[in-house]
């Protein structure tokens, strides 16, 4: 099959032919019909993650059934089929309680085995993490839910909780953070969306961003806290860095709600967060992992009903050879949504 690889980490992404998956017990084997690039893909290549060479990345995907592995009940060769990024191993007490999102003994496609940036990839644990997608959902949004949207999603319906008539401010407005202002407007929240390209807040505003603050020098807290009359209920970073995490969690009014999306790499030790402000304004700062398959059905409800449209979130589509271009630099690409990949092209 045809796949983009990775040889070290910082290499050039190479398109080449390597030997197709085979089934895994309890597992499948899917066709790739779409997948995206995303920036969890970026912090792999860079090596922020602890990767096997040669490797394949690729987490959001969605695609067909094609080899079914030993052991499989609930899944048959040609079923359409998306799967989260966190695949659990069905056994332990969190994936029996539909916690599959933080399974110990997680496996993750991109990740831990080779990903979808390819024709073909096998997924463990079928019966635990596949998602069979509806008819009426084709499959570049499907492949968009498996990280930065459900990931969203999550975040703020079942970590931060939102209510309605709050406010939510989202720093970063790149898919992730678009997912978010979708959801939260969704959710009937009033929404900030903060960035530094003006193009993306334009969409953020068209999703129903109340506000938008172009990050290029402002200071964002004291315009989040004008504009709200004492600083938002949620905040959510969705970049994944010391001054965006920092922003977010300063933005919030007294006993707000902070959700971490995006990945923070160690910078010089830990990240530095204002914990100072944590502990005196009793503020509660959430971790969001992505979503389990148990999750999937509420979610999937609300966009086959529309009241969520992902698919509006989707910039472009691109091939293999593009997305290996893309890749090493995809930590400062200006984008205003998603890039997705077909790997037929």
């Amino acid at each position: 099959m045809r796949a983009l690889v990775l040889d070290a980490v910082r290499a050039e992404p190479e398109i080449r032919e390597v030997p197709a998956p085979v089934a895994p017990v309890g597992g499948v084997v899917v066709r790739v019909m779409a997948s995206g690039l995303c920036r969890s893909d970026w912090h792999a290549w860079a090596g922020h993650d602890e990767i096997a060479f040669p490797h394949v990345p690729g987490h959001e995907l969605a695609g067909v059934v094609t080899e079914v592995g030993a052991d499989v009940r609930r899944w048959t060769v040609g079923d359409r089929v998306t799967v989260p990024f966190v695949c659990g191993c069905g056994r332990c007490e969190w994936c029996r309680a539909g916690e599959a999102q933080v399974c110990p003994d997680q496996q993750q496609p991109g990740f831990t085995h080779w990903g979808s940036f390819a024709e073909y990839v096998a997924l463990h644990g079928a019966d635990t993490n596949l998602v069979r997608i509806p008819d009426e959902v084709d499959f570049a949004t499907a492949a968009s839910l498996g990280c930065r949207f459900a990931t969203a999603y999550r975040a703020l319906s079942g970590r931060a909780r939102v209510a309605e008539g709050e406010w939510v401010t989202v720093v970063g407005a790149g898919g992730v953070g678009l997912s978010a202002v979708m959801i939260a407007r969704a959710l009937g929240a009033r929404v900030i969306a903060v960035d530094r390209n003006p193009e993306a807040l334009s969409v953020a505003a068209e999703l129903g961003a109340e506000h938008t603050v172009l990050a290029d020098g402002t200071d964002i807290p004291a315009a989040v806290l004008a504009l709200t009359g004492g600083g938002s209920s949620v905040s959510v970073d969705a970049v994944g860095s010391e001054q965006t995490c920092a922003d977010a969690i300063l933005g919030l009014r007294r006993r707000g709600r902070h959700v971490q999306i995006g990945l923070l790499p160690p910078i010089e030790g830990h990240p530095r967060v204002p914990m100072a402000r944590v502990i005196a304004w009793e503020l509660d700062l959430l971790g969001s992992h992505g979503m389990a398959a148990a999750d999937y059905p509420g979610m999937m409800a609300l966009i086959e009903r529309g009241a969520l449209q992902p698919q509006r979130l989707i910039e472009r589509t691109i091939g293999l050879e593009d997305a290996a271009a893309l890749l090493p630099g995809f930590d400062r690409a200006v984008v205003a949504g998603m890039t997705m990949i077909d790997p037929t092209r």
